[in-house]
């Protein structure tokens, strides 16, 4: 079966997660898309396979090489596709030999992929592209990470020529909702550094993510009838809005890029006697980052100084930047960067200007950077991904294998 053949069937699974319920998976469909492909790895005479309660599966490809001191190396993707949009039905399409153009996703209701408003369509022409129908996300993020993975377990397998030590794999559930990584065990996983297959397009190696928190901001107010509120009303709505505006306005997501920090409003939800204002808080730099979740603390106390005890404040740190714990093991990044030319692919070091369940697992005791998967506009109905990206793909966790033996 090839990389295109799984990616196409493991697309039809409704893995939607959903932060709200509490569970682990989050979801019921991530767990029948677990049984699955435990199924598949049973077929394909893996050891050690796994499949928890909570929809972590993992299991190992065992050495076929008797040389000593071979490193265990892993690889990891997640079951999940993000609660943005649909994944519910997924009908792909592959567009061969794309011509440059725009791409009709759904005639009736005139979606449009096109290169005007997505430029990075044109680094794709003459390649097989593969996009959703317009109604749902693609799921390549990251179905086309565990195809990757799959394939190139499979390929190995079927090639004993190829020297390589232990490799274990795994695939989690809940990573589109920040939890991917809270019950993975990394005793029970057991290898010396990982890689998770998660990145975007061709040639992404990331071991730098933002540090993150998400902040919560409540305003208590007091609601009297309008026309006698004079000195009394207390309109907790008009003070977020001040609240918000206090924030500085260039420093959001739509004016930030490379290794810019932002805050980013995510909900408001609020009438006159309660108000909460939901924000994420996002930067590469350790100290800037801190600086920022001050800033939160400044303006509460301006708020309250202005409307005594009015305004509350919740800040929780969700994750760090993993380069901190990358950096004393650069060479899982030498090895990626090796695997990648050998492929035929040129490196791209880039920052993710998100997270992933490796910097979560790089702070558990699993160094664990970033390789690239392929898609691109994940999350929502113009995702699409690349055939020879995932090709690609597949063949860097193979040269990452045989590379590690040979060293």
């Amino acid at each position: 079966m090839t990389v295109v053949d799984r990616f196409l069937q493991y697309v039809r699974f409704d893995t939607q997660s959903d932060e709200l319920t509490n569970m682990t998976p989050s979801t019921p469909g991530q767990m029948i898309f677990a049984r699955h492909l435990e199924e598949e790895l049973r077929a394909m005479g893996l050891d050690n396979i796994s499949l928890d309660d909570n929809g972590y599966l993992m299991a190992t490809l065992p050495a076929n090489t008797d040389r000593k001191g071979i490193p265990t190396v892993g690889f990891i993707a997640h079951l999940d596709t993000s609660p943005d949009m649909s994944g519910r039905h997924v009908s792909p399409r592959i567009v061969e030999n794309y011509d440059g153009e725009a791409i009709t996703l759904n005639a009736e209701k005139n979606i449009i992929l096109s290169p005007e408003e997505f430029p990075e369509l044109r680094h794709y022409v003459g390649q097989d592209l593969i996009v959703t129908d317009g109604n749902t996300l693609l799921g390549a993020d990251d179905k086309a990470g565990i195809a990757e993975i799959m394939t190139a377990i499979d390929y190995l397998k079927k090639h004993p020529e190829i020297e390589h030590g232990d490799i274990r794999i795994a695939f989690n559930p809940d990573e589109e909702i920040g939890k991917g990584a809270h019950k993975f065990d990394v005793e029970r996983f057991a290898a010396d550094w990982a890689y998770t297959m998660d990145g975007g397009e061709i040639g992404e190696l990331e071991f730098e993510n933002f540090n993150a928190a998400v902040a919560k901001v409540t305003f208590k107010g007091r609601n009297v009838h309008p026309g006698y509120a004079k000195h009394k009303m207390i309109n907790s709505i008009r003070i977020a809005n001040q609240f918000a505006i206090m924030l500085p306005r260039w420093e959001t997501p739509e004016h930030t890029e490379g290794y810019e920090g932002f805050y980013h409003l995510i909900s408001i939800e609020g009438t006159v006697e309660q108000t909460t204002l939901t924000y994420i808080i996002r930067d590469h730099d350790r100290d800037r980052f801190e600086r920022r979740k001050k800033e939160f603390e400044h303006l509460t106390r301006k708020i309250n100084h202005e409307f005594p005890d009015v305004a509350s404040l919740e800040i929780s740190d969700q994750y760090y930047n993993m380069r901190e714990k990358i950096e004393p093991v650069s060479h899982i990044i030498d090895i990626a960067v090796e695997a990648m030319k050998e492929a035929g692919v040129e490196p791209k070091v880039v920052p993710i200007r998100g997270g992933t369940d490796g910097a979560q697992l790089s702070f558990k005791g699993l160094p664990c950077p970033n390789i690239f998967a392929g898609g691109l506009n994940f999350h929502g109905r113009f995702e699409f991904v690349p055939v020879p990206s995932m090709e690609k793909a597949t063949e860097v966790i193979v040269e990452i294998a045989r590379i590690i033996a040979q060293r």
